[in-house]
């Protein structure tokens, strides 16, 4: 089954530390931008980030014994893929609100999950699976 590629608008609160963030840091392509907006290639997907200077929200949720920052997006990475991202991003010196680690080790469903933020504040979690069939087993 082909996966579509999913596109998300976002807040951020100004365009350069954007631009360098997740052109630099993260790696991903530039597309189209204006003085308002940036799309950008995240392994596949189209995400644009919006300029929206005054948004503000804060929310947490406990999983697993974690503060998990709401609302967040993210991709599922392969199980490589993403321990190499991880290694990645702590070589750039991204400060991690979760940091990598294995959720479900051994059960249904194991994968391997890290939070983080952008500048302007907006949560980033990428994941992987053990087995990607597990996706979404209960």
């Amino acid at each position: 089954m082909r996966i579509a590629p999913f596109h998300l608008a976002f807040p951020v609160a100004d365009l350069d530390s954007t631009r360098a963030f997740y052109g630099g840091v993260l790696g991903c392509p530039e597309g189209r931008s204006s003085a308002e907006w940036i799309d950008y290639d995240l392994f596949g997907h189209q995400i644009v980030a919006h300029l929206a200077p005054q948004q503000t929200r804060a929310h947490h949720n406990e999983v697993d014994g974690h503060d998990v920052p709401v609302p967040h997006f993210g991709v599922v990475l392969e199980w490589d893929q993403f321990h190499a991202f991880a290694e990645r991003l702590r070589a750039q010196g991204v400060k991690f609100v979760i940091e990598p680690y294995i959720r479900f080790a051994g059960q249904v469903g194991e994968q391997a999950t890290m939070f983080f933020k952008d500048p302007s504040g907006n949560a980033l979690e990428f994941k992987a699976f053990k087995d990607i069939g597990q996706l979404f087993a209960k």
